[in-house]
């Protein structure tokens, strides 16, 4: 599966993911790592062994597909999105000087 992919699926499997880089990140490296742990004790060394090695996606290529997705399916935008363009946004066009319109 594409990074893309991946990405929409835990956006629409989890909202609580869509607000949350790491969260992301981790529930994404996990599913790939079980590939690698075969006996199921694999240590913190392991993972960053697999993942430096290039073998686990990468966490801005996460945050990019994230965004992209977003960007592109505002279903699959998280709370802090509203927040951050509603009430945050006027009080900023206010504080800057600008016309607030609702």
């Amino acid at each position: 599966m594409k990074t893309k992919e991946k990405v929409k699926y835990w956006l629409e499997k989890f909202t609580h993911l869509r607000d949350n880089d790491y969260r992301l990140c981790s529930n994404i490296w996990h599913e790939e790592f079980k590939a690698y742990d075969m006996n199921g004790d694999s240590s913190a060394q392991d993972f960053l062994k697999i993942y430096s090695l290039g073998k686990l996606t990468s966490a801005p290529s996460i945050k990019r597909a994230r965004a992209k997705i977003q960007e592109e399916n505002p279903e699959l935008r998280g709370e802090k999105y509203y927040i951050r363009k509603g009430v945050a946004q006027d009080q900023w066009r206010k504080d800057l000087g600008y016309e607030v319109n609702k």
